[in-house]
């Protein structure tokens, strides 16, 4: 199985394979969701499932009870609120968080100065996670990279700088992290941290500083410390430097596609597609 280094690789992963998923699209009655949905169906990569009904909950329970039944695949968030359908999501009754498991977005960027797929989580769910809701992050990322064929991906757990500090208590937590990933908890892959984005992405930048680091600068994973940290780097790769985004929330018993707002037509169907991906 081939690395994807970009999004269009991404496409033709899905398109390649013989399995054809099915997304549970919850009142997609916008229109950059009903333009990324029309893509999807047209290109033959999956069946849409519309889940339509005049009060929100309902659609967003009718959907994850299609999950629970095995009769879809993605869960997609159209025009509802994401509290919505959450709510059904997280039901403890008839919901589709399997217990144990933490709710975590992870988004997947292609940046014109970077010569591969950056991952990173968390930009819309956790706001300050806890060690352990960590160490979920760290799995389901590098559970998603396997999946899309990166067999060792390199995962750095950020932070402004290369240590910690009394201000900063969670980065005690980091050792535990890379203690647990050398012990082979994550699968096969490399952990490291704590390092700021550029020495986790730029051998030079790790160079300059004097660090040495099994990633070597080419982080394919990077576990931001808060929800602010994520967003603000979310917003920042696709509004200054005109990154391509996807992103999707892990944990759940499929994955959930919970588009921002304000996320066009071409943002939205790259989520589905690493939705898509994900399950191949």
């Amino acid at each position: 199985m081939e690395t994807i280094h970009t999004l269009h690789e991404l496409k033709e992963r899905v398109a390649n394979s013989r399995r054809m998923l099915r997304i549970a699209a919850v009142m997609p009655d916008d229109e950059a969701s009903q333009t990324a949905l029309k893509r999807i169906a047209d290109e033959r990569l999956a069946t849409v499932i519309n889940i339509v009904n005049e009060q929100p909950d309902v659609a967003a329970q009718e959907a994850v009870a299609l999950i629970r039944q095995g009769e879809a695949d993605v869960l997609m968030k159209g025009l509802i609120g994401t509290d919505q359908l959450l709510r059904a999501v997280l039901n403890k009754e008839t919901g589709i968080l399997p217990q144990g498991h933490v709710l975590t977005h992870l988004a997947a960027v292609e940046i014109p100065t970077y010569h591969k797929l950056l991952f990173f989580s968390d930009a819309a769910v956790i706001p300050y996670p806890t060690h352990e809701q960590r160490i979920e992050q760290v799995r389901y990322a590098v559970n998603v990279c396997h999946g899309l064929g990166i067999d060792e991906p390199r995962v750095a757990l950020t932070h402004c700088a290369e240590h910690g500090g009394k201000q900063f208590p969670f980065v005690d937590g980091y050792a535990d992290i890379i203690q647990m990933a050398h012990d082979g908890a994550f699968g096969r892959c490399l952990v490291d941290g704590p390092m700021d984005i550029k020495t986790a992405c730029s051998l030079e930048a790790l160079h300059a500083k004097h660090m040495t680091s099994p990633l070597e600068g080419e982080a394919d994973v990077l576990i931001m410390p808060d929800i602010e940290a994520g967003n603000t780097l979310y917003k920042a790769l696709t509004f200054f430097v005109e990154s391509k985004a996807a992103g999707m929330l892990c944990g759940a018993q499929c994955p959930v596609v919970l588009p921002s707002r304000g996320d066009d037509a071409e943002t939205k169907y790259s989520s589905i597609l690493l939705a898509l991906g994900s399950l191949l």
